[in-house]
């Protein structure tokens, strides 16, 4: 099931969108994120002999994109991504009642994750521009929501952030 028409801007044409379910992200569950033409674009693998929580993001081909678990001992709850490009770690923020995020990318701009994370309806910021936008609104399937990306993004890092973000919010 693709995505609805939300009254989008012409220039949105160039956003890639993703499907993604909704808080099944339990050790040992995978699924599949799709593209807007509901093709199969990455795999969520859970990994369920672990003593932290650990997901796998691969492609179609199988191969693994990045590598995505849970850091244990911190001051604050975080988790680390993995990948050939460079690492990033997504933590939650100390300050302020509502969730935030803060996404350190080794080598590259830190980025940032702000609005109802809980609910799914959240942007994610780097150098203060919005790069991704997340919203359950976009489907009228439940525990699904979208993911929006501007061109020149690294997709599988900004997937990978929001599996972090569900994971972390369920806790």
């Amino acid at each position: 099931m693709g995505f609805r028409d939300r009254g989008r801007r012409d220039d949105a044409s160039d956003l890639q969108r993703y499907q993604m379910r909704e808080q099944l992200l339990t050790i040992g569950d995978d699924y599949w994120i799709e593209n807007e033409s509901g093709e199969r674009a990455f795999k969520v693998d859970g990994k369920a002999v672990r003593l932290r929580e650990t997901f796998v993001l691969r492609d179609v081909a199988g191969a693994e994109v990045a590598k995505i678990q849970e850091r244990k001992l911190n001051v604050r709850d975080s988790m680390k991504i993995e990948r050939d490009a460079g690492n990033a770690t997504v933590h939650k923020a100390l300050v302020g009642l509502r969730d935030r995020f803060k996404i350190d990318v080794d080598g590259g701009a830190d980025m940032s994750a702000h609005g109802n994370l809980v609910d799914h309806e959240y942007e994610i910021e780097c150098d203060g521009d919005t790069v991704a936008s997340v919203s359950k609104k976009w489907f009228r399937v439940r525990e699904t929501y979208g993911v929006e990306i501007k061109p020149g993004q690294h997709d599988a890092l900004i997937l990978a952030v929001t599996v972090c973000i569900d994971a972390l919010t369920r806790d």
